[in-house]
């Protein structure tokens, strides 16, 4: 299944796998890079012996506190994906963005390996009364 690196050198949000006791890929766990001094336009994956690459969603939108759903796992409110961004492993990817009073938002997105940042811009539409 799909895997990402550590971030280095920025504040990116890592998607991982995460596996059930019966070994089946189940959530994705959240990692934060917390480098000082690091920015998103910097951010590159960690070395390891895997060497996987990763890709860059950045979004921005509103409300800024929605929630971001990725591959069924919150990662947090709009405005914090929006400040951090996030490192995807290629392949498609499932995102969400919901809010108590709008409309979700419902989008595939498609990170392929070598691929510039994957650049996401949400407006969710409020429910009429």
């Amino acid at each position: 299944m799909k895997t990402a690196n550590l971030c280095s050198g920025c504040d990116g949000v890592i998607v991982r796998p995460a596996f059930s006791r019966a070994g089946r890929v189940g959530a994705c766990v959240l990692l934060l890079c917390t480098a000082v001094g690091g920015a998103l336009a910097g951010c590159q994956p960690a070395q390891s012996a895997a060497h996987q690459p990763t890709i860059s969603l950045r979004m921005r939108g509103t409300p800024s506190g929605a929630t971001v759903i990725i591959d069924e796992e919150a990662l947090g409110t709009l405005d914090f994906v929006a400040a951090h961004g996030v490192a995807l492993p290629p392949g498609v990817h499932h995102v969400t963005v919901k809010a108590t009073g709008y409309f979700p938002s419902d989008v595939a997105v498609d990170a392929r390996p070598g691929s510039p940042p994957v650049a996401l811009e949400i407006a969710l539409i409020p429910v009429p009364d």
